[in-house]
């Protein structure tokens, strides 16, 4: 039965694991609802687990989605948060990453999850799965957003960069601006102390009493010899591959759909 028939469940019901599929016991809901607890408390983020035995003519991708929107899912205004999906209609597995949570869960990390997940699910142990994700989603959290990571909009094109200041980085802007400040400040008092014109006075009364002699000499520049370089720059064949030094490896493909970003994907199994 599709999810769309059932009662419709709010962000204000701490209800999580949604078994329509029945894969699971009642000790293992338990289990995912108090670890599920716990993970939103840290992160602040949302987390949902669902498995559908009829996905209602939809894909995993769409049912996922629809899913978390019309249950109303996700933390702020971004409506962060993460849910994964057990399509067995559609046999597929499916990550589904919004809002922030995108930043952390990198395409090649939701990937890495499935990909620890797979065997679990192909043996048909699918709570061992739910498992896999739930420790993929707290270990990626965890180790926080990677470096250079950004999101790359497949419809528009647009790529959002993930900026950070690390604090090294903010003591070093301390130390150039303490020292910017000390340079301004002794020229300040260099000019006031009028050390220079001093020493114009001074030069000025030795002129008078020294021998000054000017001597001309010609002097010539030759130039001797000439070469010239030819050098052929490539072309860039890069494609659509982003530019100014990003890696695929922090790479988060998204899209937008009812306001949400959301990116992520799912395995066939």
């Amino acid at each position: 039965m599709a999810y769309a028939a059932q009662n419709q469940e709010t962000s204000s019901n701490e209800t999580r694991v949604f078994d329509d599929a029945g894969l699971f016991t009642a000790d293992q809901k338990k289990e995912f609802e108090t670890t599920i607890q716990s993970m939103k408390k840290e992160m602040n983020m949302d987390v949902v687990i669902a498995t559908a035995d009829d996905a209602g003519g939809r894909t995993a991708k769409e049912y996922a989605e629809n899913f978390y929107i019309e249950r109303k899912f996700g933390v702020g205004s971004d409506y962060r948060g993460v849910l994964f999906l057990i399509d067995m209609d559609n046999r597929e597995m499916y990550i589904l990453p919004v809002g922030k949570m995108n930043r952390f869960l990198t395409d090649k990390r939701w990937n890495s999850i499935l990909d620890d997940a797979y065997k679990q699910i192909s043996q048909g142990d699918y709570a061992a799965c739910a498992r896999t994700y739930l420790d993929g989603v707290m270990k990626y959290y965890r180790e926080g957003i990677p470096g250079g990571q950004y999101n790359y909009d497949a419809d528009t094109g647009k790529i959002s960069v993930y900026r950070s200041i690390q604090w090294y980085e903010a003591a070093l802007a301390v130390l150039i601006a303490a020292a910017s400040g000390a340079a301004v400040c002794g020229g300040v008092m260099s000019r006031y102390s009028m050390g220079k014109e001093r020493g114009r006075a001074r030069n000025s009364l030795m002129a008078y009493r020294a021998d000054c002699e000017f001597h001309y000499s010609s002097r010539n520049d030759n130039l001797v010899n000439t070469s010239v370089t030819h050098v052929i720059i490539p072309r860039n064949t890069g494609g659509n591959r982003p530019s100014g030094g990003m890696s695929s490896s922090g790479r988060s493909t998204t899209h937008t759909n009812s306001g949400r970003t959301m990116g992520g994907g799912g395995r066939r199994f």
